[in-house]
C-alpha cells in the first residue's frame, strides 16, 4: 500500500472561483491510500512547495498528487520538489482541475466540482501502479548547427562559438546577412544597417570555431537531441567560399569584407571546405555530413507577395512597390545610389503614400496576424523620404499604430511632428493608376480610403505607393520543419514549445528557434531571442551526458509477434525491428512517449512506462 498525499491548488481564483475546494479536500481524504489532503492558494509558489516538503517528511509520503493546472505548466516543478525530500519524481502526478474542470464549466459549479473529484480519483488509481523510474543517460555531441545566416543566425553562432564549442552555419544564399543586408538604416537612430552587420559577419567568418557554408541547405536530418546526423548539400556556386567569400559578401554587405574573409574561411574553418568546392566544380552539389548536438533554426522571413494584393495594384503598376524595394532605393549601394525614384520613369516622387497592414490583419482574404515591424519601418522610411525631399508629401494610411518598444512611440511622434508625415487613420480600400498628362507616360497612382476619425472619404494622388506587406515565413520553412521533425503553425512559422515558459524551444528536443522563423519580430527582439536560443544550446552542452525521460514506450518480448505495425505508426521514427530477433525494439533516445505504438499493437506488447494498460483500465474503473 502506498502513502499518498494530495495537495489542492486554488490558483488564485482560477480554480477556487468555480470549484468548491473545501468539499474536494473532504471527499479525496476518504480515498484509499490517501493519508493526507490539504489545499493552498498557490501550490507552485515557494510556500506551497515548502508545504509539500514538510508533509512528505511528516506523513512519510511515498507518492504525491497535486490537483492544479495542466502538467505542461508545473509538473517538472512539483517533481523536483518531491525529489528534494526523497520521493521518486515519477511518483508525482498532476490532476488537471483547472483547464479540464474549472475553466470549461464556470457556470456549472457543482458539476465542475464533481468532475474535479472524479479526475483526482482516477489519478489516485494511476499512482497506485506507478513505478519508481530512473532517467536514461545518453552520449552528447557538443557541436551546434545554425540554419540561416541572417542577424539571428549570426548572433546565435557567435554566442555558442565564443563559449568554445564548434558551430556549423548553413546559409542558403551566396552571402551572409539575410534580410538585414537589404536594409538602408535602422530605427531609432537611422544608423546604417550594413555598418553594424559588417562587424557581425567579420566576427563570424574569422571565428576559429565557426564553419560557414553558403549556398547550402540541409538535405537530410536524422537522430535525436545530442546526437543528430545532418546531411548538408552545397551547390556548385559554393566555389565562392574558397576563392574569397569577401567578394561574394561585398556585393550585398560592403566592400570592407572583401579582404581576408576568403582566407579566414579556407584556413580557419577547415580543409573540408576547400576539398569539397573542388568536387563541386566538377558537377553536382557537395555533400557534407555532420554529427550535431543541437540545432538553431534562424531561417528568417519573406514578404507577402504584393501580386496577391490586387486591390492595391500590386504586381500591375510599376509605381506600387513593397517596403524592401524602397529599402533597396535608400541603400547607398542600391540601384539609385540611395535616392528615391519612381520605377516607371526615374523621377523624384513629390508625394508618396504608404499603406500599412497590406495583407496583414485580414483574416478573410490574407494573413490574420499583425506583422509587428511595419509601423516602425514605415515611420523610418517616411522620415528618410522627407529628409531627401523636404517639400514632398508623405502620407501613411493605418488602422492603428503599434509601436511597442523602448523609444518606439516617441520615434513615430517624431515622424508626425518634426517631419510633417501625415497619418490618416483608415485602411486604404483601392489603388488605381491614372493616365499620364499626354497619355504617353505613367500617371499618378490614386489611393482611395476613408478617414475613420472624421468619417470622410480620402483620395490621395501619389507618385509612388509603398505597401507595408505582411511578413510571412521563408519559402521552404515547412519542408525544413518536416526534415527536422519540428512542427510549424498554420501559417508556416515554427511552433514554440510553450509561448510563455519555453519561447525559444521547438516541440522537438534539441531544436531551438531564433528570429522571424518563429514569428515576425524586429532586430532587437531577434538578437535577444538568438542569444536566448544560444543559451539553451550552451545549457545542453554544459552536461556531461544527456538525460532522457524514462516515461517512454517499451516492448514485452513475450507478447510481441513482430508484426511491425508500430514502426510506421511512430511519428518520431523510434521503432525498428531487432537485428536478429523477430520483435520490435524502441530507440530510447528518440521515443517521446506519445503512445501511438500502443494504439496499433494487436497483442498489447507495446506499453508506456507509468501509463500502462493496467493503469488506464484502473483509472476507468475508478471513474465508473
Amino acid at each position: 500500500m502506498k502513502r499518498i498525499g494530495i495537495f489542492v491548488c486554488h490558483c488564485g481564483t482560477n480554480i477556487s472561483g468555480t470549484l468548491d475546494i473545501e468539499r474536494i479536500v473532504q471527499e479525496i481524504a476518504r480515498f484509499p491510500e490517501v493519508v493526507y489532503a490539504v489545499d493552498y492558494k498557490y501550490m507552485c509558489s515557494d510556500p506551497g512547495q515548502k508545504l509539500i516538503r514538510e508533509h512528505v517528511a511528516e506523513d512519510r509520503l511515498d507518492a504525491v498528487i497535486v490537483a492544479a493546472c495542466s502538467p505542461a505548466m508545473h509538473e517538472s516543478t512539483f517533481r523536483r520538489t518531491a525529489e528534494s525530500v526523497g520521493v521518486n519524481p515519477y511518483q508525482t502526478e498532476i490532476a488537471n482541475i483547472r483547464e479540464q474542470a474549472s475553466w470549461v464549466h464556470q457556470k456549472q459549479q457543482e458539476a465542475a466540482t464533481n468532475k474535479a473529484i472524479e479526475a483526482i480519483r482516477t489519478i489516485v488509481a494511476k499512482v497506485h501502479y506507478n513505478q519508481s523510474l530512473t532517467p536514461y543517460y545518453l552520449p552528447l555531441v557538443k557541436r551546434a548547427l545554425v540554419i540561416g545566416g541572417g542577424i539571428a543566425g549570426l548572433q546565435a553562432a557567435l554566442d555558442v562559438a565564443d563559449a568554445g564549442y564548434p558551430v556549423v552555419l548553413v546559409e542558403k544564399a551566396d552571402h551572409l546577412g539575410g534580410r538585414m543586408a537589404e536594409l538602408s538604416g535602422l530605427y531609432l537612430n537611422m544608423d546604417g544597417a550594413q555598418d553594424h552587420l559588417r562587424q557581425k559577419i567579420e566576427a563570424v567568418v574569422n571565428h576559429p570555431n565557426i564553419q560557414v557554408l553558403t549556398r547550402a541547405e540541409v538535405a537530410e536530418a536524422g537522430g535525436y537531441v545530442g546526437n543528430f546526423v545532418i546531411k548538408v548539400e552545397q551547390r556548385e556556386e559554393g566555389q565562392a567560399l574558397s576563392e574569397g567569400v569577401g567578394q561574394a559578401l561585398s556585393e550585398g554587405v560592403g566592400e570592407a569584407l572583401s579582404e581576408g574573409v576568403g582566407e579566414a574561411l579556407s584556413e580557419g574553418v577547415g580543409e573540408a571546405l576547400s576539398e569539397g568546392v573542388g568536387e563541386a566544380a566538377a558537377g553536382g552539389p557537395v555533400p557534407y555530413t555532420f554529427d550535431i548536438g543541437a540545432i538553431v533554426v534562424a531561417t528568417g522571413f519573406d514578404l507577402y507577395d504584393k501580386g496577391r494584393l490586387g486591390e492595391y495594384g500590386g504586381g500591375r503598376y510599376p509605381d506600387v512597390i513593397d517596403g524592401l524595394q524602397l529599402e533597396e532605393m535608400l541603400r547607398p549601394d542600391g540601384p539609385t545610389g540611395g535616392q528615391i525614384r519612381r520605377p516607371s520613369d526615374g523621377q523624384v516622387p513629390r508625394e508618396i503614400a504608404w499603406i500599412q497592414c497590406a495583407g496583414s490583419r485580414d483574416p478573410e482574404l490574407h494573413m490574420p496576424y499583425c506583422s509587428k515591424v511595419c509601423c516602425m519601418y514605415v515611420a523610418k522610411q517616411a522620415m528618410a523620404y522627407k529628409q531627401q525631399v523636404p517639400d514632398g508629401q508623405a502620407t501613411v494610411f493605418y488602422i492603428d499604430i503599434r509601436s511597442q518598444g523602448k523609444g518606439y512611440e516617441e520615434f513615430v511622434q517624431r515622424a508626425m511632428e518634426e517631419h510633417d508625415v501625415l497619418y490618416v487613420r483608415g485602411k486604404a480600400s483601392k489603388v488605381w493608376q491614372e493616365g499620364g498628362a499626354d497619355d504617353t507616360g505613367p500617371g499618378r497612382v490614386v489611393v482611395w480610403g476613408v478617414d475613420t476619425l472624421t468619417g470622410l472619404p480620402v483620395e490621395v494622388q501619389a507618385d509612388l505607393v509603398v505597401l507595408a506587406t505582411a511578413t510571412v515565413p521563408r519559402a521552404g520553412a515547412q519542408e525544413l520543419g518536416q526534415r527536422l521533425h519540428a512542427s510549424t503553425d498554420e501559417h508556416g512559422f515554427f511552433s514554440e514549445a510553450h509561448p510563455k515558459l519555453r519561447p525559444v524551444e521547438s516541440l522537438t528536443a534539441g531544436v531551438y528557434l531564433a528570429g522571424a522563423a518563429q514569428f515576425p519580430k524586429d532586430i532587437p527582439e531577434t538578437v535577444a531571442q538568438a542569444s536566448g536560443a544560444a543559451s539553451k544550446v550552451l545549457s545542453l552542452f554544459s552536461q556531461r551526458q544527456m538525460v532522457q525521460e524514462p516515461t517512454i514506450a517499451y516492448v514485452d518480448p513475450e507478447l510481441c509477434s513482430g508484426c511491425g505495425l508500430c514502426i510506421p505508426a511512430c511519428p518520431y521514427e523510434a521503432r525498428t525491428m531487432h537485428d536478429w530477433q523477430h520483435i520490435a525494439v524502441v530507440n530510447t533516445a528518440l521515443c517521446q512517449g506519445c503512445a501511438a505504438c500502443t494504439m496499433v499493437c494487436p497483442n498489447k506488447a507495446c506499453q508506456v512506462r507509468n501509463l500502462t494498460h493496467q493503469q488506464i483500465l484502473s483509472m476507468m474503473e475508478a471513474y465508473l
